[in-house]
């Protein structure tokens, strides 16, 4: 850190457009903007390089498996990953071991997060007692905790007894929190594997329709119609769900809706190889979905970028496709994968970007301080981006602890060069800078 508390970022191009300007950061704020500024002493000062500068991004899903699962991912190197891929806040879902189900496991998570210091890291409260989807866990007590729960989640189950839901949602009206729905029918995922079609019923692989997730998601829509609530889809992956969404909001349901870089990205056609490194919930599915999320992504029907970051070890992947557990690491590549799928093709420009990674998740999830403007006055939460440059990704060298990826060895686009929370920089130049570090 600097001697002053004062950043100076030199020459950077905000959203990506105009010319050339600096900003000097202090007390967590954004203090001026101008060309040619100049660094109090003692002030830190970052060469922007010409580089695009946006707001830091906002992960409304991601697996940290602390507690319970530090041999896959701690809230430090989860931190880290975070950090490393542009995002200042991170939402930590709740399948951990313990579940966190009680105010005594998110203010942990919340803690933890804070102590580390890298980006916020806020906790996900389960819908029920241990995601079994039988009895209501205690909301209000989260939400009024010292981790401010914010969302709740059975992620990785489906709340999918319809009364419990209902009553969810009901609840969730009352406190002002949100409730994100894993969208699967598991009457009809059962033994399932892989997506439902040509390529599954080639390879032997049990089928996972796409109906399994859509029933849910046209269900959801209408509780959430008749309790006044608001409803989140998780990991939206079929070209369906992205019309049941339109539909729904045509109606005056208030509903949202996330997709994944991978689901962006990959189809099941990664599926030959029977590498369980491509095997998620939901399941890759077939190109036409991918080019309906992202015309969807595009248009706003569906509404931000969400990296379910899945990490696993590497005994829980390299093992029998049916076998396997269900994710894929996200962090660190989702800026690259946006890049490739949406930015290249012309379907969002870098404000676009801004929108799906950090305003829309930011006010769908109610942070005040993130997803803000780029203007003097606001939190300074930033991220700084080289579209130019190109990576190849390789799994150990992440920060993660566990190293499934699905992009080994591939050359993606785009790379982060700086993250700055609160004024703080917590990355820069591939490096992280936990809270107390020196720079």
């Amino acid at each position: 850190m600097s001697a002053s508390g004062n950043v100076l970022i030199e020459n950077v191009l905000v959203y990506g457009e105009g010319e050339p300007t600096d900003l000097l950061l202090g007390d967590g704020q954004i203090l001026a903007i101008g060309a040619g500024l100049e660094a109090p002493d003692g002030a830190e000062v970052v060469d922007g390089g010409g580089k695009i500068l946006l707001p830091g991004f906002v992960d409304m899903h991601t697996h940290l498996r602390e507690p319970g699962r530090e041999d896959t991912e701690t809230i430090d190197s989860g931190s880290a990953a975070a950090a490393l891929g542009g995002y200042t806040a991170v939402f930590a879902m709740a399948n951990t071991s313990p579940v966190a189900d009680t105010a005594v496991i998110t203010d942990h998570v919340w803690r933890r997060g804070q102590e580390v210091g890298l980006v916020d890291v806020h906790p996900v409260g389960a819908v029920t007692v241990g995601l079994a989807g039988k009895q209501l866990a205690e909301m209000a007590t989260m939400a009024a905790g010292v981790g401010r729960v914010k969302m709740f989640s059975d992620d990785g189950h489906c709340v999918d007894d319809p009364l419990i839901m209902r009553r969810a949602l009901e609840y969730s009206a009352s406190l002002g929190v949100l409730v994100a729905q894993h969208a699967e029918e598991p009457r009809l995922t059962v033994g399932a594997v892989a997506h439902e079609g040509p390529t599954a019923a080639r390879l032997g692989l049990a089928g996972w329709p796409r109906a399994a997730e859509e029933s849910i998601v046209a269900r959801d829509a209408l509780l959430a119609r008749d309790a006044g609530a608001r409803v989140h889809i998780c990991h939206a992956s079929t070209a369906g769900s992205v019309e049941l969404v339109k539909w729904a909001r045509g109606q005056g349901i208030s509903i949202t809706a996330e997709v994944t870089p991978h689901h962006l990205l990959l189809d099941d056609s990664r599926l030959e190889t029977y590498d369980a490194v491509n095997k998620v919930n939901p399941p890759l599915r077939e190109a036409s979905d991918v080019a309906a999320l992202r015309a969807g992504l595009a248009e706003g029907v569906i509404d931000c970028v969400a990296t379910d970051h899945a990490p696993h070890a590497e005994q829980d992947k390299c093992c029998e496709f049916a076998q396997a557990r269900p994710g894929m690491l996200g962090l660190e590549t989702a800026l690259s994968i946006v890049v490739e799928t949406m930015v290249r093709p012309g379907l969002l420009d870098w404000r676009g970007v801004a929108r799906v990674m950090s305003e829309r998740p930011a006010e769908i999830t109610g942070l005040d301080d993130q997803g803000r403007p780029i203007a003097v006055g606001e939190p300074a939460n930033l991220v700084l981006i080289d579209p130019d440059a190109e990576w190849t990704v390789h799994g150990p060298a992440l920060a993660s602890v566990a190293n499934n990826t699905p992009y080994e060895a591939m050359t993606l686009p785009a790379t982060v060069t700086a993250t700055i929370l609160r004024g703080r920089v917590t990355a820069l130049d591939g490096r992280v800078y936990p809270k107390g570090a020196q720079q």
